[in-house]
């Protein structure tokens, strides 16, 4: 569902893989997953990537990405994910007070697009919680809601599989049993895919917005929560 553009909510899925499999594990279960639900959100939403702010983003991403490969193997995964959820908090808060002013105005400056871009890619490659840092960028870039999603979608399917040979051959978490639970859920991601275009269709831009901030605030909560 989060795929299909029901942003905020691929936290949740993050979170309860986690709990059930265990941190380092889980990412390489998640992560052929959401290659998969990439590929098929690119298909349904192409035509709506704006490709300035593809190409404003995705090489900061991949920076960040190998700063998480360098780094990640020995990081206290509990002290940054609490960390990262207030980071999100705090952001969070910053795009409430935007919303309230009601502020036509976007970030123009370089280094908005270069620190997002790096803590995207940093996350993704530590717990897959790019999305968050991503929502953020384009919340602020007020796009419409399938420009949102379209842009997105594609970014995240290059990113995901830039990250696929790190996991493999260097975290080594992806592997014949993983693949093995990947192919027992690839008929709920279907089912859910399916589901989240359906409720997706049926959600206005404005309030559009309003659920993606909604739904980021209450994974980042999530992550403080989690044990």
């Amino acid at each position: 569902m989060g795929k299909a553009g029901l942003r905020g909510v691929d936290m949740l899925n993050v979170t309860l893989m986690a709990m059930v499999f265990g941190a380092k594990t889980s990412t390489g279960i998640v992560l052929p997953l959401l290659c998969i639900a990439d590929i098929a959100a690119v298909s349904y939403y192409h035509r709506h990537a704006q490709w300035k702010h593809f190409w404003k983003v995705t090489p900061w991403m991949a920076l960040g990405v190998l700063l998480g490969v360098y780094l990640g193997k020995d990081m206290n995964e509990m002290l940054f994910r609490k960390l990262m959820a207030i980071i999100i908090l705090v952001s969070i808060v910053i795009v409430l007070i935007m919303e309230y002013k009601k502020s036509a105005t976007v970030p123009d400056h370089p280094l908005f697009a270069a620190s997002t871009g790096i803590s995207a890619g940093f996350t993704t490659m530590i717990g897959n919680l790019a999305g968050t840092f991503s929502n953020l960028y384009f919340l602020a870039m007020r796009l419409t809601k399938n420009d949102f999603i379209g842009t997105g979608a594609w970014i995240f399917l290059i990113m995901n599989l830039f990250k696929l040979p790190f996991q493999i051959f260097y975290w080594k978490n992806i592997t014949l049993e993983s693949v093995k639970v990947d192919a027992l859920l690839v008929p709920a991601l279907a089912a859910g895919f399916f589901v989240g275009i359906k409720v997706v269709g049926r959600i206005k831009d404005e309030q559009f917005r309003k659920l993606v901030i909604v739904l980021t605030i209450a994974g980042a909560f999530l992550m403080l929560l989690r044990r």
